[in-house]
């Protein structure tokens, strides 16, 4: 059975009351990044961006990334 990372930052931004590009602002990186982490279309993430995005959003990564079995 496959694990597939589901990325939560949407809900973590809704949440949190803030726009992609705010919280890009204060990460340090570019808005279409953000976007590229919301719709999953990434390989991976820097701890370092990682460690960033949940200090900014007062979170923990599990709040942002979840696994989820398929097949």
């Amino acid at each position: 059975m496959a694990v597939e990372i589901i990325v939560r930052l949407d809900v973590m931004l809704a949440l949190r009351k803030m726009r992609s590009r705010e919280l890009a602002e204060a990460v340090g990186i570019t808005e279409q990044n953000i976007s590229l982490l919301k719709s999953g279309k990434v390989k991976g993430i820097r701890f370092e961006t990682l460690a960033r995005i949940c200090e900014v959003l007062d979170c923990q990564p599990g709040d942002i990334l979840e696994a989820v079995k398929t097949g």
